[in-house]
């Protein structure tokens, strides 16, 4: 293989030489084509974390591999093995806000793996489902569904780029009825650290045509494990679609005061953990979060600091809403979703000063009206990139994400954004977040802004997520996914039986990945070979 080299030399993994280095490229090109193996710049620095916190190497790659099939992935796990070459594995790489494609470990060779593995492999109209490769993206998907003339629906996230194979392994959430994505997997192949594939559940009998309808199988149900873990790479999944409903109807419900937070939580509950009137997970929306989707900062305000209270006030006039906002959707036959409506809005206009529309009756042109009707197209299935304005609410926008778990009662609401707005304030950070309400949890979506080129401004927004997911511990809040600079620190907070939880991780890690080489630190799992180490 002939190395084009980088301009400054590879940032080799830990106990890895060059000359090591360089035996392992060469036998990767020989595995899988040359052309399919980079070390250059041109190839590499894309994969670097596209909202940087950091100005050093931490979390810089040394190469980045493009396999194309489950069989070339064994055979990079096989040379990585041979060499201690860590590998750092992903979906699209669109993971922004948890580290995008960059590694944990510094040097890791990168497997985008959804740069030539990007094909929906089935899609089954009567039985609903799906089976994709990491790189297929929602916005693929829904092109797929669509071409096939199949009556389903599926379940996208906030943005379209993001993968469904990638965003169920870390426990991602939509807006439909098949919202919390790891209940709908069904069926994954899984590249395991010797080289070794595993088909998991019904799939581990040859032949079977339950693999894709059935979660369990003979034994453990060992699917979980792949999940925001560094057990396997997984290169193929099964995801069970939702039948198209026959109609459906969005609606937004607009509450004046930040106080209402509490009153509007346990007014949700009710109507949600019964599967019905809510038959979908509602999103609770912050004005701020809102008016960064249609409007930029300086528009409300120019100054240092947070965002004075004139300017919450100006957003929701101008923008004809409400501090805080409810977004759902009905589906059904019309008159189920009439009554549905009916009984969602008496339920919500019981809270004073309560404002209820649906998409039918919005005046149509304002932003209202396309905050809905962007929360309309994603809850009937359709994806888009609304939300992606948020990176323009000012020049150079990043962003971390801190996302605490919790009841979904009016208590625990009304305390985490107490603690969370007090807490960004104090470090002149604006708060904008959601909450997600699932059946029996909620999640509390929040994305502190910085400015990539402010090195001051990154290192304060590191501080305050720091500082909030320490006081969000003394409560008992816990984090459900991490940034890489953030995993370990995450990971420490679940200490219950002196970290029972990451003994028993390190112990699966160790048993299946005695060499260490995939993902080592993805959600503070380390190996042997690493840990302790201050990577």
């Amino acid at each position: 293989m002939t190395i084009i080299e980088p301009a400054a030399g590879p940032v080799l993994p830990p106990d890895v030489d060059e000359r090591t280095f360089r035996a392992a490229i060469a036998a990767f090109g020989d595995a899988i084509g040359d052309e399919n193996v980079h070390v250059d710049d041109e190839h590499v620095r894309p994969y670097d974390d596209r909202f940087p916190v950091t100005d050093g190497d931490e979390f810089r790659p040394s190469a980045v591999l493009w396999p194309g099939s489950t069989e070339d992935v064994q055979a990079i796990v096989r040379i990585a093995n041979e060499h201690l070459i860590p590998l750092h594995a992903f979906s699209t790489g669109m993971n922004l806000g948890y580290g995008g494609s960059a590694p944990r470990v510094a040097g890791s060779v990168l497997l985008h793996l959804g740069k030539r593995m990007n094909r929906v492999l089935e899609i089954d109209e009567r039985l609903a489902y799906a089976v994709v490769e990491p790189g297929v993206d929602y916005a693929s998907l829904y092109r797929a569904v669509q071409d096939s003339g199949a009556k389903l629906m599926i379940d996208p996230t906030e943005l379209d780029w993001g993968s469904p194979l990638g965003n169920t392994l870390d426990h991602g959430v939509g807006y439909t009825p098949y919202a919390a994505h790891a209940m709908w997997r069904c069926g994954m192949e899984v590249v395991l650290a010797d080289g070794s594939v595993l088909r998991t559940g019904m799939g581990g009998m040859p032949n079977s045509d339950a693999w894709h309808l059935y979660q369990g199988g003979l034994g453990p149900s060992v699917e979980g494990l792949f999940e925001q873990s560094n057990y396997g790479i997984c290169t193929r999944m099964g995801i069970q679609l939702m039948p198209a409903p026959p109609e459906s109807l969005s609606f937004v419900i607009s509450f004046e005061n930040e106080e209402d937070l509490a009153a509007i939580m346990d007014t949700t509950l009710p109507l949600r953990i019964g599967m019905a009137p809510l038959q979908a997970a509602p999103i609770v929306r912050n004005v701020t979060f809102d008016a960064a989707c249609v409007s930029t900062r300086d528009h409300w305000y120019d100054g240092e600091g947070p965002l004075p209270r004139e300017a919450y006030q100006a957003m929701m006039t101008e923008l004809d809403l409400g501090y805080w906002n409810v977004y759902g959707t009905c589906y059904g036959p019309r008159w189920l979703i009439d009554r549905y409506i009916e009984m969602i809005r008496d339920a919500y206009l019981a809270i004073p000063g309560a404002r209820f529309d649906t998409t039918e009756t919005v005046t149509p042109g304002t932003p209202r009206a396309e905050l809905l009707a962007a929360r309309d197209q994603l809850n009937n299935g359709i994806p888009n990139r609304h939300s992606s304005a948020v990176f323009d609410w000012f020049p150079n926008a990043g962003h971390f994400f801190y996302a605490p778990v919790s009841s979904p009662s009016g208590e625990d609401a009304a305390a985490q954004f107490a603690d969370t707005k007090r807490i960004s304030d104090s470090y002149e950070i604006d708060y904008l977040a959601q909450f997600i309400i699932g059946l029996r949890e909620m999640h509390h979506i929040c994305l502190p802004l910085f400015d990539t080129a402010d090195p001051d401004s990154r290192a304060r927004t590191l501080e305050m997520t720091r500082e909030l997911i320490r006081a969000g511990a003394e409560r008992g809040y816990g984090i459900y996914r991490a940034h890489n600079v953030l995993a370990d620190q995450v990971a420490d907070t679940y200490s219950f039986g002196d970290h029972a939880q990451r003994r028993f991780n390190e112990r699966i890690k160790d048993a299946l990945d005695p060499n260490g080489i995939l993902n080592p630190g993805k959600s503070g799992i380390w190996p042997a070979r690493l840990r302790g180490r201050g990577l």
